[in-house]
């Protein structure tokens, strides 16, 4: 059990947030899959669990609206009205995440195409085109009707924006969507001429005459061209953003008392849809996430809900769903160990989140997820599970003291940006086993095994306050934010860039006089060669580390040399600039050698762990205030019991516990 500060009553300061108190426990509760015998039972068990709020109707279309002009209402007023007697808050989905049979057998021309020319067909979920005029025309009329039945139902706290955009329809191929593309070049460069030249159409005969001429990066002979393959990422982010735009426009119209939301999928390999500009359409951030297995399993954890809380502006956001144990969807589907549970919902609030719910409600007895786990399992509520749950619904009645607190900023950040992922990682690179995310969560590792608080940030966010922030990988930069870095540098902050950083500008054009481009005078080097390593490669270091996947060949023109490799050559550079520093990290070093490293240059940056020295790398600390009530999250890392001294008094923690305590 948590230690607690008791007796703070907060003042709320939420933008637009549903209606419920304290923080949000729930899960998306699907009653359609269920007979009504089991609804008086399951909202029995809800109240048994301190669930005070459920997403419905996220799957329900056609169950809504079983044929083109048929509408079947009854069976939601019921639910809803079940759910409100019982004290249950509702997040009422606008159910338009997956079409019925009806509609795509009327209109197949809103199925997705991929890149090959094939036809994604139903039998799954999300086959819809986001640029399909038919396919919006009949989901805003669904959208619609729900916002005039359900609008003043006093269940009714929040909408759900269909669900999950873009988890498998984010790239379409179709003529809609090729249409679509050219109208948002056409806004974005004005002339052909500009389109050409930002896409250097030069090189391979490729110079277009006409708007018409150009087609989304359909398989090609080969390496089709890169920038327009960045600017169709760029479109298709922007075209399912304008989608929910469309659903959002619609229910703000109608119903404009009720904040709306949709849910982000900030995790692992969800990489199509950059979210630090989705949060500003929406009245809150909630976000989807699922442990990937591995051995920074709980670090990536850790580091989604950091990214998602500061994409959220600090202020609080909503955890829509996450899983009690297993999922279906992965190789090996595992359980989670006992007090992964508690613990991985409670760092999500640590990092802000002020409701934390699962998929699903009841565990699914057919379909494509009855493997998922649930809240309530197919061993029903006489089971671990089950009770991990209850026990969870007090936690978090008990922590309803920080509903509403902010996340303090941390000393350090880590500088994450969608663009440099995605152009990074393209096709006729000199490496193909480069993974962007991956060496940003290295990064973050690295902090938590320093004890360092650290802040995922999106790249754009202003970096003042800071005093140490690394931006792994940063491959697309413009000369402005190239500006931005040496602000912060010569200001007195220090700056951490790492190999294939600064390569291409915004049009993934390489900055020409030598790497890493713009970012080439600020560090203080300059390279002539990328050296990528083979898999079975590996450079050694005169400092005892060994790097993978990448090496280069550094020429110091301004910055001292703090590692070299074996034969002599620079490997991690640091130069003076103003105040501050600017140092470069050359090679893979992963999560335990970046650790060595990042302890040399946070203490060079005046940057320190908060913990005391027996806890850290074991304990990670975050940190929620609002005015001067602040609050510790201590959060064991660890399948070991750990004790942390200073936090009011001395904290023993149990294997993967979380403790809450008050500082003063």
């Amino acid at each position: 059990m948590p230690t607690l500060y008791r007796g703070v009553t907060f003042v709320q300061h939420r933008p637009r947030w549903p209606r419920i108190p304290g923080l949000g426990f729930g899960a998306d509760y699907n009653p359609e899959q269920w007979p009504k015998s089991v609804w008086q039972e399951d909202v029995r068990l809800m109240r048994e669990a301190g669930v005070n709020i459920v997403s419905v109707g996220i799957f329900s279309w056609a169950r809504l609206q079983p044929a083109p002009e048929v509408w079947e209402f009854g069976w939601l007023d019921e639910v809803m009205d079940l759910l409100h007697a019982n004290g249950i808050a509702v997040d009422l989905a606008t159910a338009t995440a997956s079409p019925p049979p009806w509609l795509t057998a009327k209109y197949p021309e809103i199925l997705p195409v991929n890149e090959r020319g094939e036809t994604v067909w139903p039998g799954g979920r999300q086959h819809w085109r986001p640029t399909s005029p038919v396919f919006r025309r009949y989901a805003l009329a669904l959208v619609e009707a729900m916002a005039r039945r359900y609008g003043g139902h006093p269940a009714l706290v929040a909408w759900h924006i269909s669900n999950e955009l873009g988890c498998h329809n984010v790239y379409d191929y179709s003529d809609d969507a090729a249409r679509a593309f050219r109208e948002w070049l056409r806004q974005r460069y004005t002339t052909i001429d500009a389109l050409n030249h930002a896409w250097g159409t030069a090189f391979w005969s490729q110079q277009y005459g006409d708007w018409q001429e150009i087609l989304p990066p359909r398989l090609a002979a080969t390496h089709p061209n890169p920038t327009q393959q960045l600017d169709f990422k760029r479109f298709s982010d922007e075209a399912l953003r304008q989608y929910l735009r469309a659903e959002r426009e619609l229910l703000l119209e109608l119903t404009p008392d009720v904040p709306a939301t949709t849910n982000f999928m900030i995790m692992g390999g969800t990489k199509g849809m950059n979210y630090a500009r989705w949060a500003r359409e929406i009245d809150f951030v909630s976000n989807d996430h699922y442990v990937q297995p591995g051995p920074q399993a709980f670090d990536e954890l850790s580091f989604s809900a950091n990214l998602t809380g500061n994409i959220a502006g600090g202020r609080p956001w909503y955890l829509m769903e996450h899983s009690t144990s297993a999922v279906n969807w992965q190789p090996v589907n595992l359980a989670k160990k006992p007090g992964e549970l508690m613990r991985d919902s409670l760092t999500h609030v640590a990092h802000g989140a002020d409701a934390v719910c699962f998929f699903q409600w009841r565990q699914s007895a057919a379909g494509a997820e009855k493997y998922h786990s649930a809240m309530v399992p197919h061993a029903g509520a006489d089971s671990d599970v089950f009770r991990t749950v209850v026990g969870l619904g007090a936690t978090l009645r008990e922590l309803a003291v920080v509903a509403g607190s902010v996340r303090e900023r941390s000393p350090a950040a880590i500088v994450f940006d969608w663009e440099s992922w995605w152009a990074a990682e393209a096709d006729s690179h000199p490496t193909d086993r480069l993974r962007y995310r991956q060496e940003a969560l290295d990064w973050y590792t690295a902090f938590l095994n320093l004890g360092i608080r650290a802040d995922v940030i999106a790249h754009g966010t202003p970096l003042e306050g800071y005093g140490l922030v690394v931006a792994p990988i940063l491959h697309v930069l413009s000369e402005h934010a190239a500006k931005e870095l040496r602000q912060f540098a010569e200001s007195g902050g220090h700056l951490v860039a790492t190999y294939f950083s600064g390569t291409v500008d915004e049009n993934d054009h390489v900055w020409l006089g030598g790497y890493p481009g713009a970012l080439r005078e600020l560090l203080g080097i300059r390279v002539q060669e990328f050296t990528p390593l083979l898999d079975s490669e590996h450079v050694s270091l005169d400092n005892g580390l060994t790097g993978t996947l990448w090496s280069e060949r550094v020429d110091p023109v301004d910055a001292s040399i703090l590692a070299r490799y074996a034969d002599g050559s620079p490997a991690i550079t640091r130069r003076a600039v103003g105040a501050g520093s600017a140092s470069y990290v050359s090679t893979r070093l992963g999560p335990d050698g970046l650790t060595r490293v990042l302890s040399d240059l946070a203490g060079a940056a005046g940057v320190h762990s908060e913990l005391p020295p027996a806890a850290r790398g074991k304990v990670e600390l975050a940190i929620r205030s609002h005015g001067t009530d602040r609050y510790a999250f201590l959060i064991n890392r660890a399948d070991d019991p750990v004790t942390v001294d200073g936090f009011a008094g001395t904290v023993t923690l149990e294997p993967r516990a979380v403790a809450v305590v008050p500082l003063d």
